[in-house]
């Protein structure tokens, strides 16, 4: 969280927002494990979150590539200069 929160740069605000995705899907297969360990739903919804936040990087990084072409960098102060 702290990443998200200090960092400038697209790139590494993406690093971490992906950090925080996996941690919460680590959560959900080692709860999954210890609370019910014969069931399946925690691992399967760990994957879905896994295929989330796939789709979800691919999309932030065509939206950081738009952004470096238009700016020359890839600086969270260039976003505002993209308003109408």
């Amino acid at each position: 969280i702290y990443g998200f929160f200090t960092r400038r740069n697209l790139i590494m605000i993406l690093i971490s927002v992906e950090l925080i995705l996996n941690a919460v899907d680590i959560n959900f297969a080692v709860f999954n494990r210890y609370l019910y360990p014969d069931q399946m739903e925690g691992l399967f919804f760990a994957l879905f979150g896994i295929a989330i936040a796939a789709c979800e990087t691919a999309v932030v990084i065509a939206i950081i590539i738009n952004v470096y072409r238009n700016f020359g960098n890839a600086d969270v102060d260039n976003i505002k200069h993209l308003k109408g």
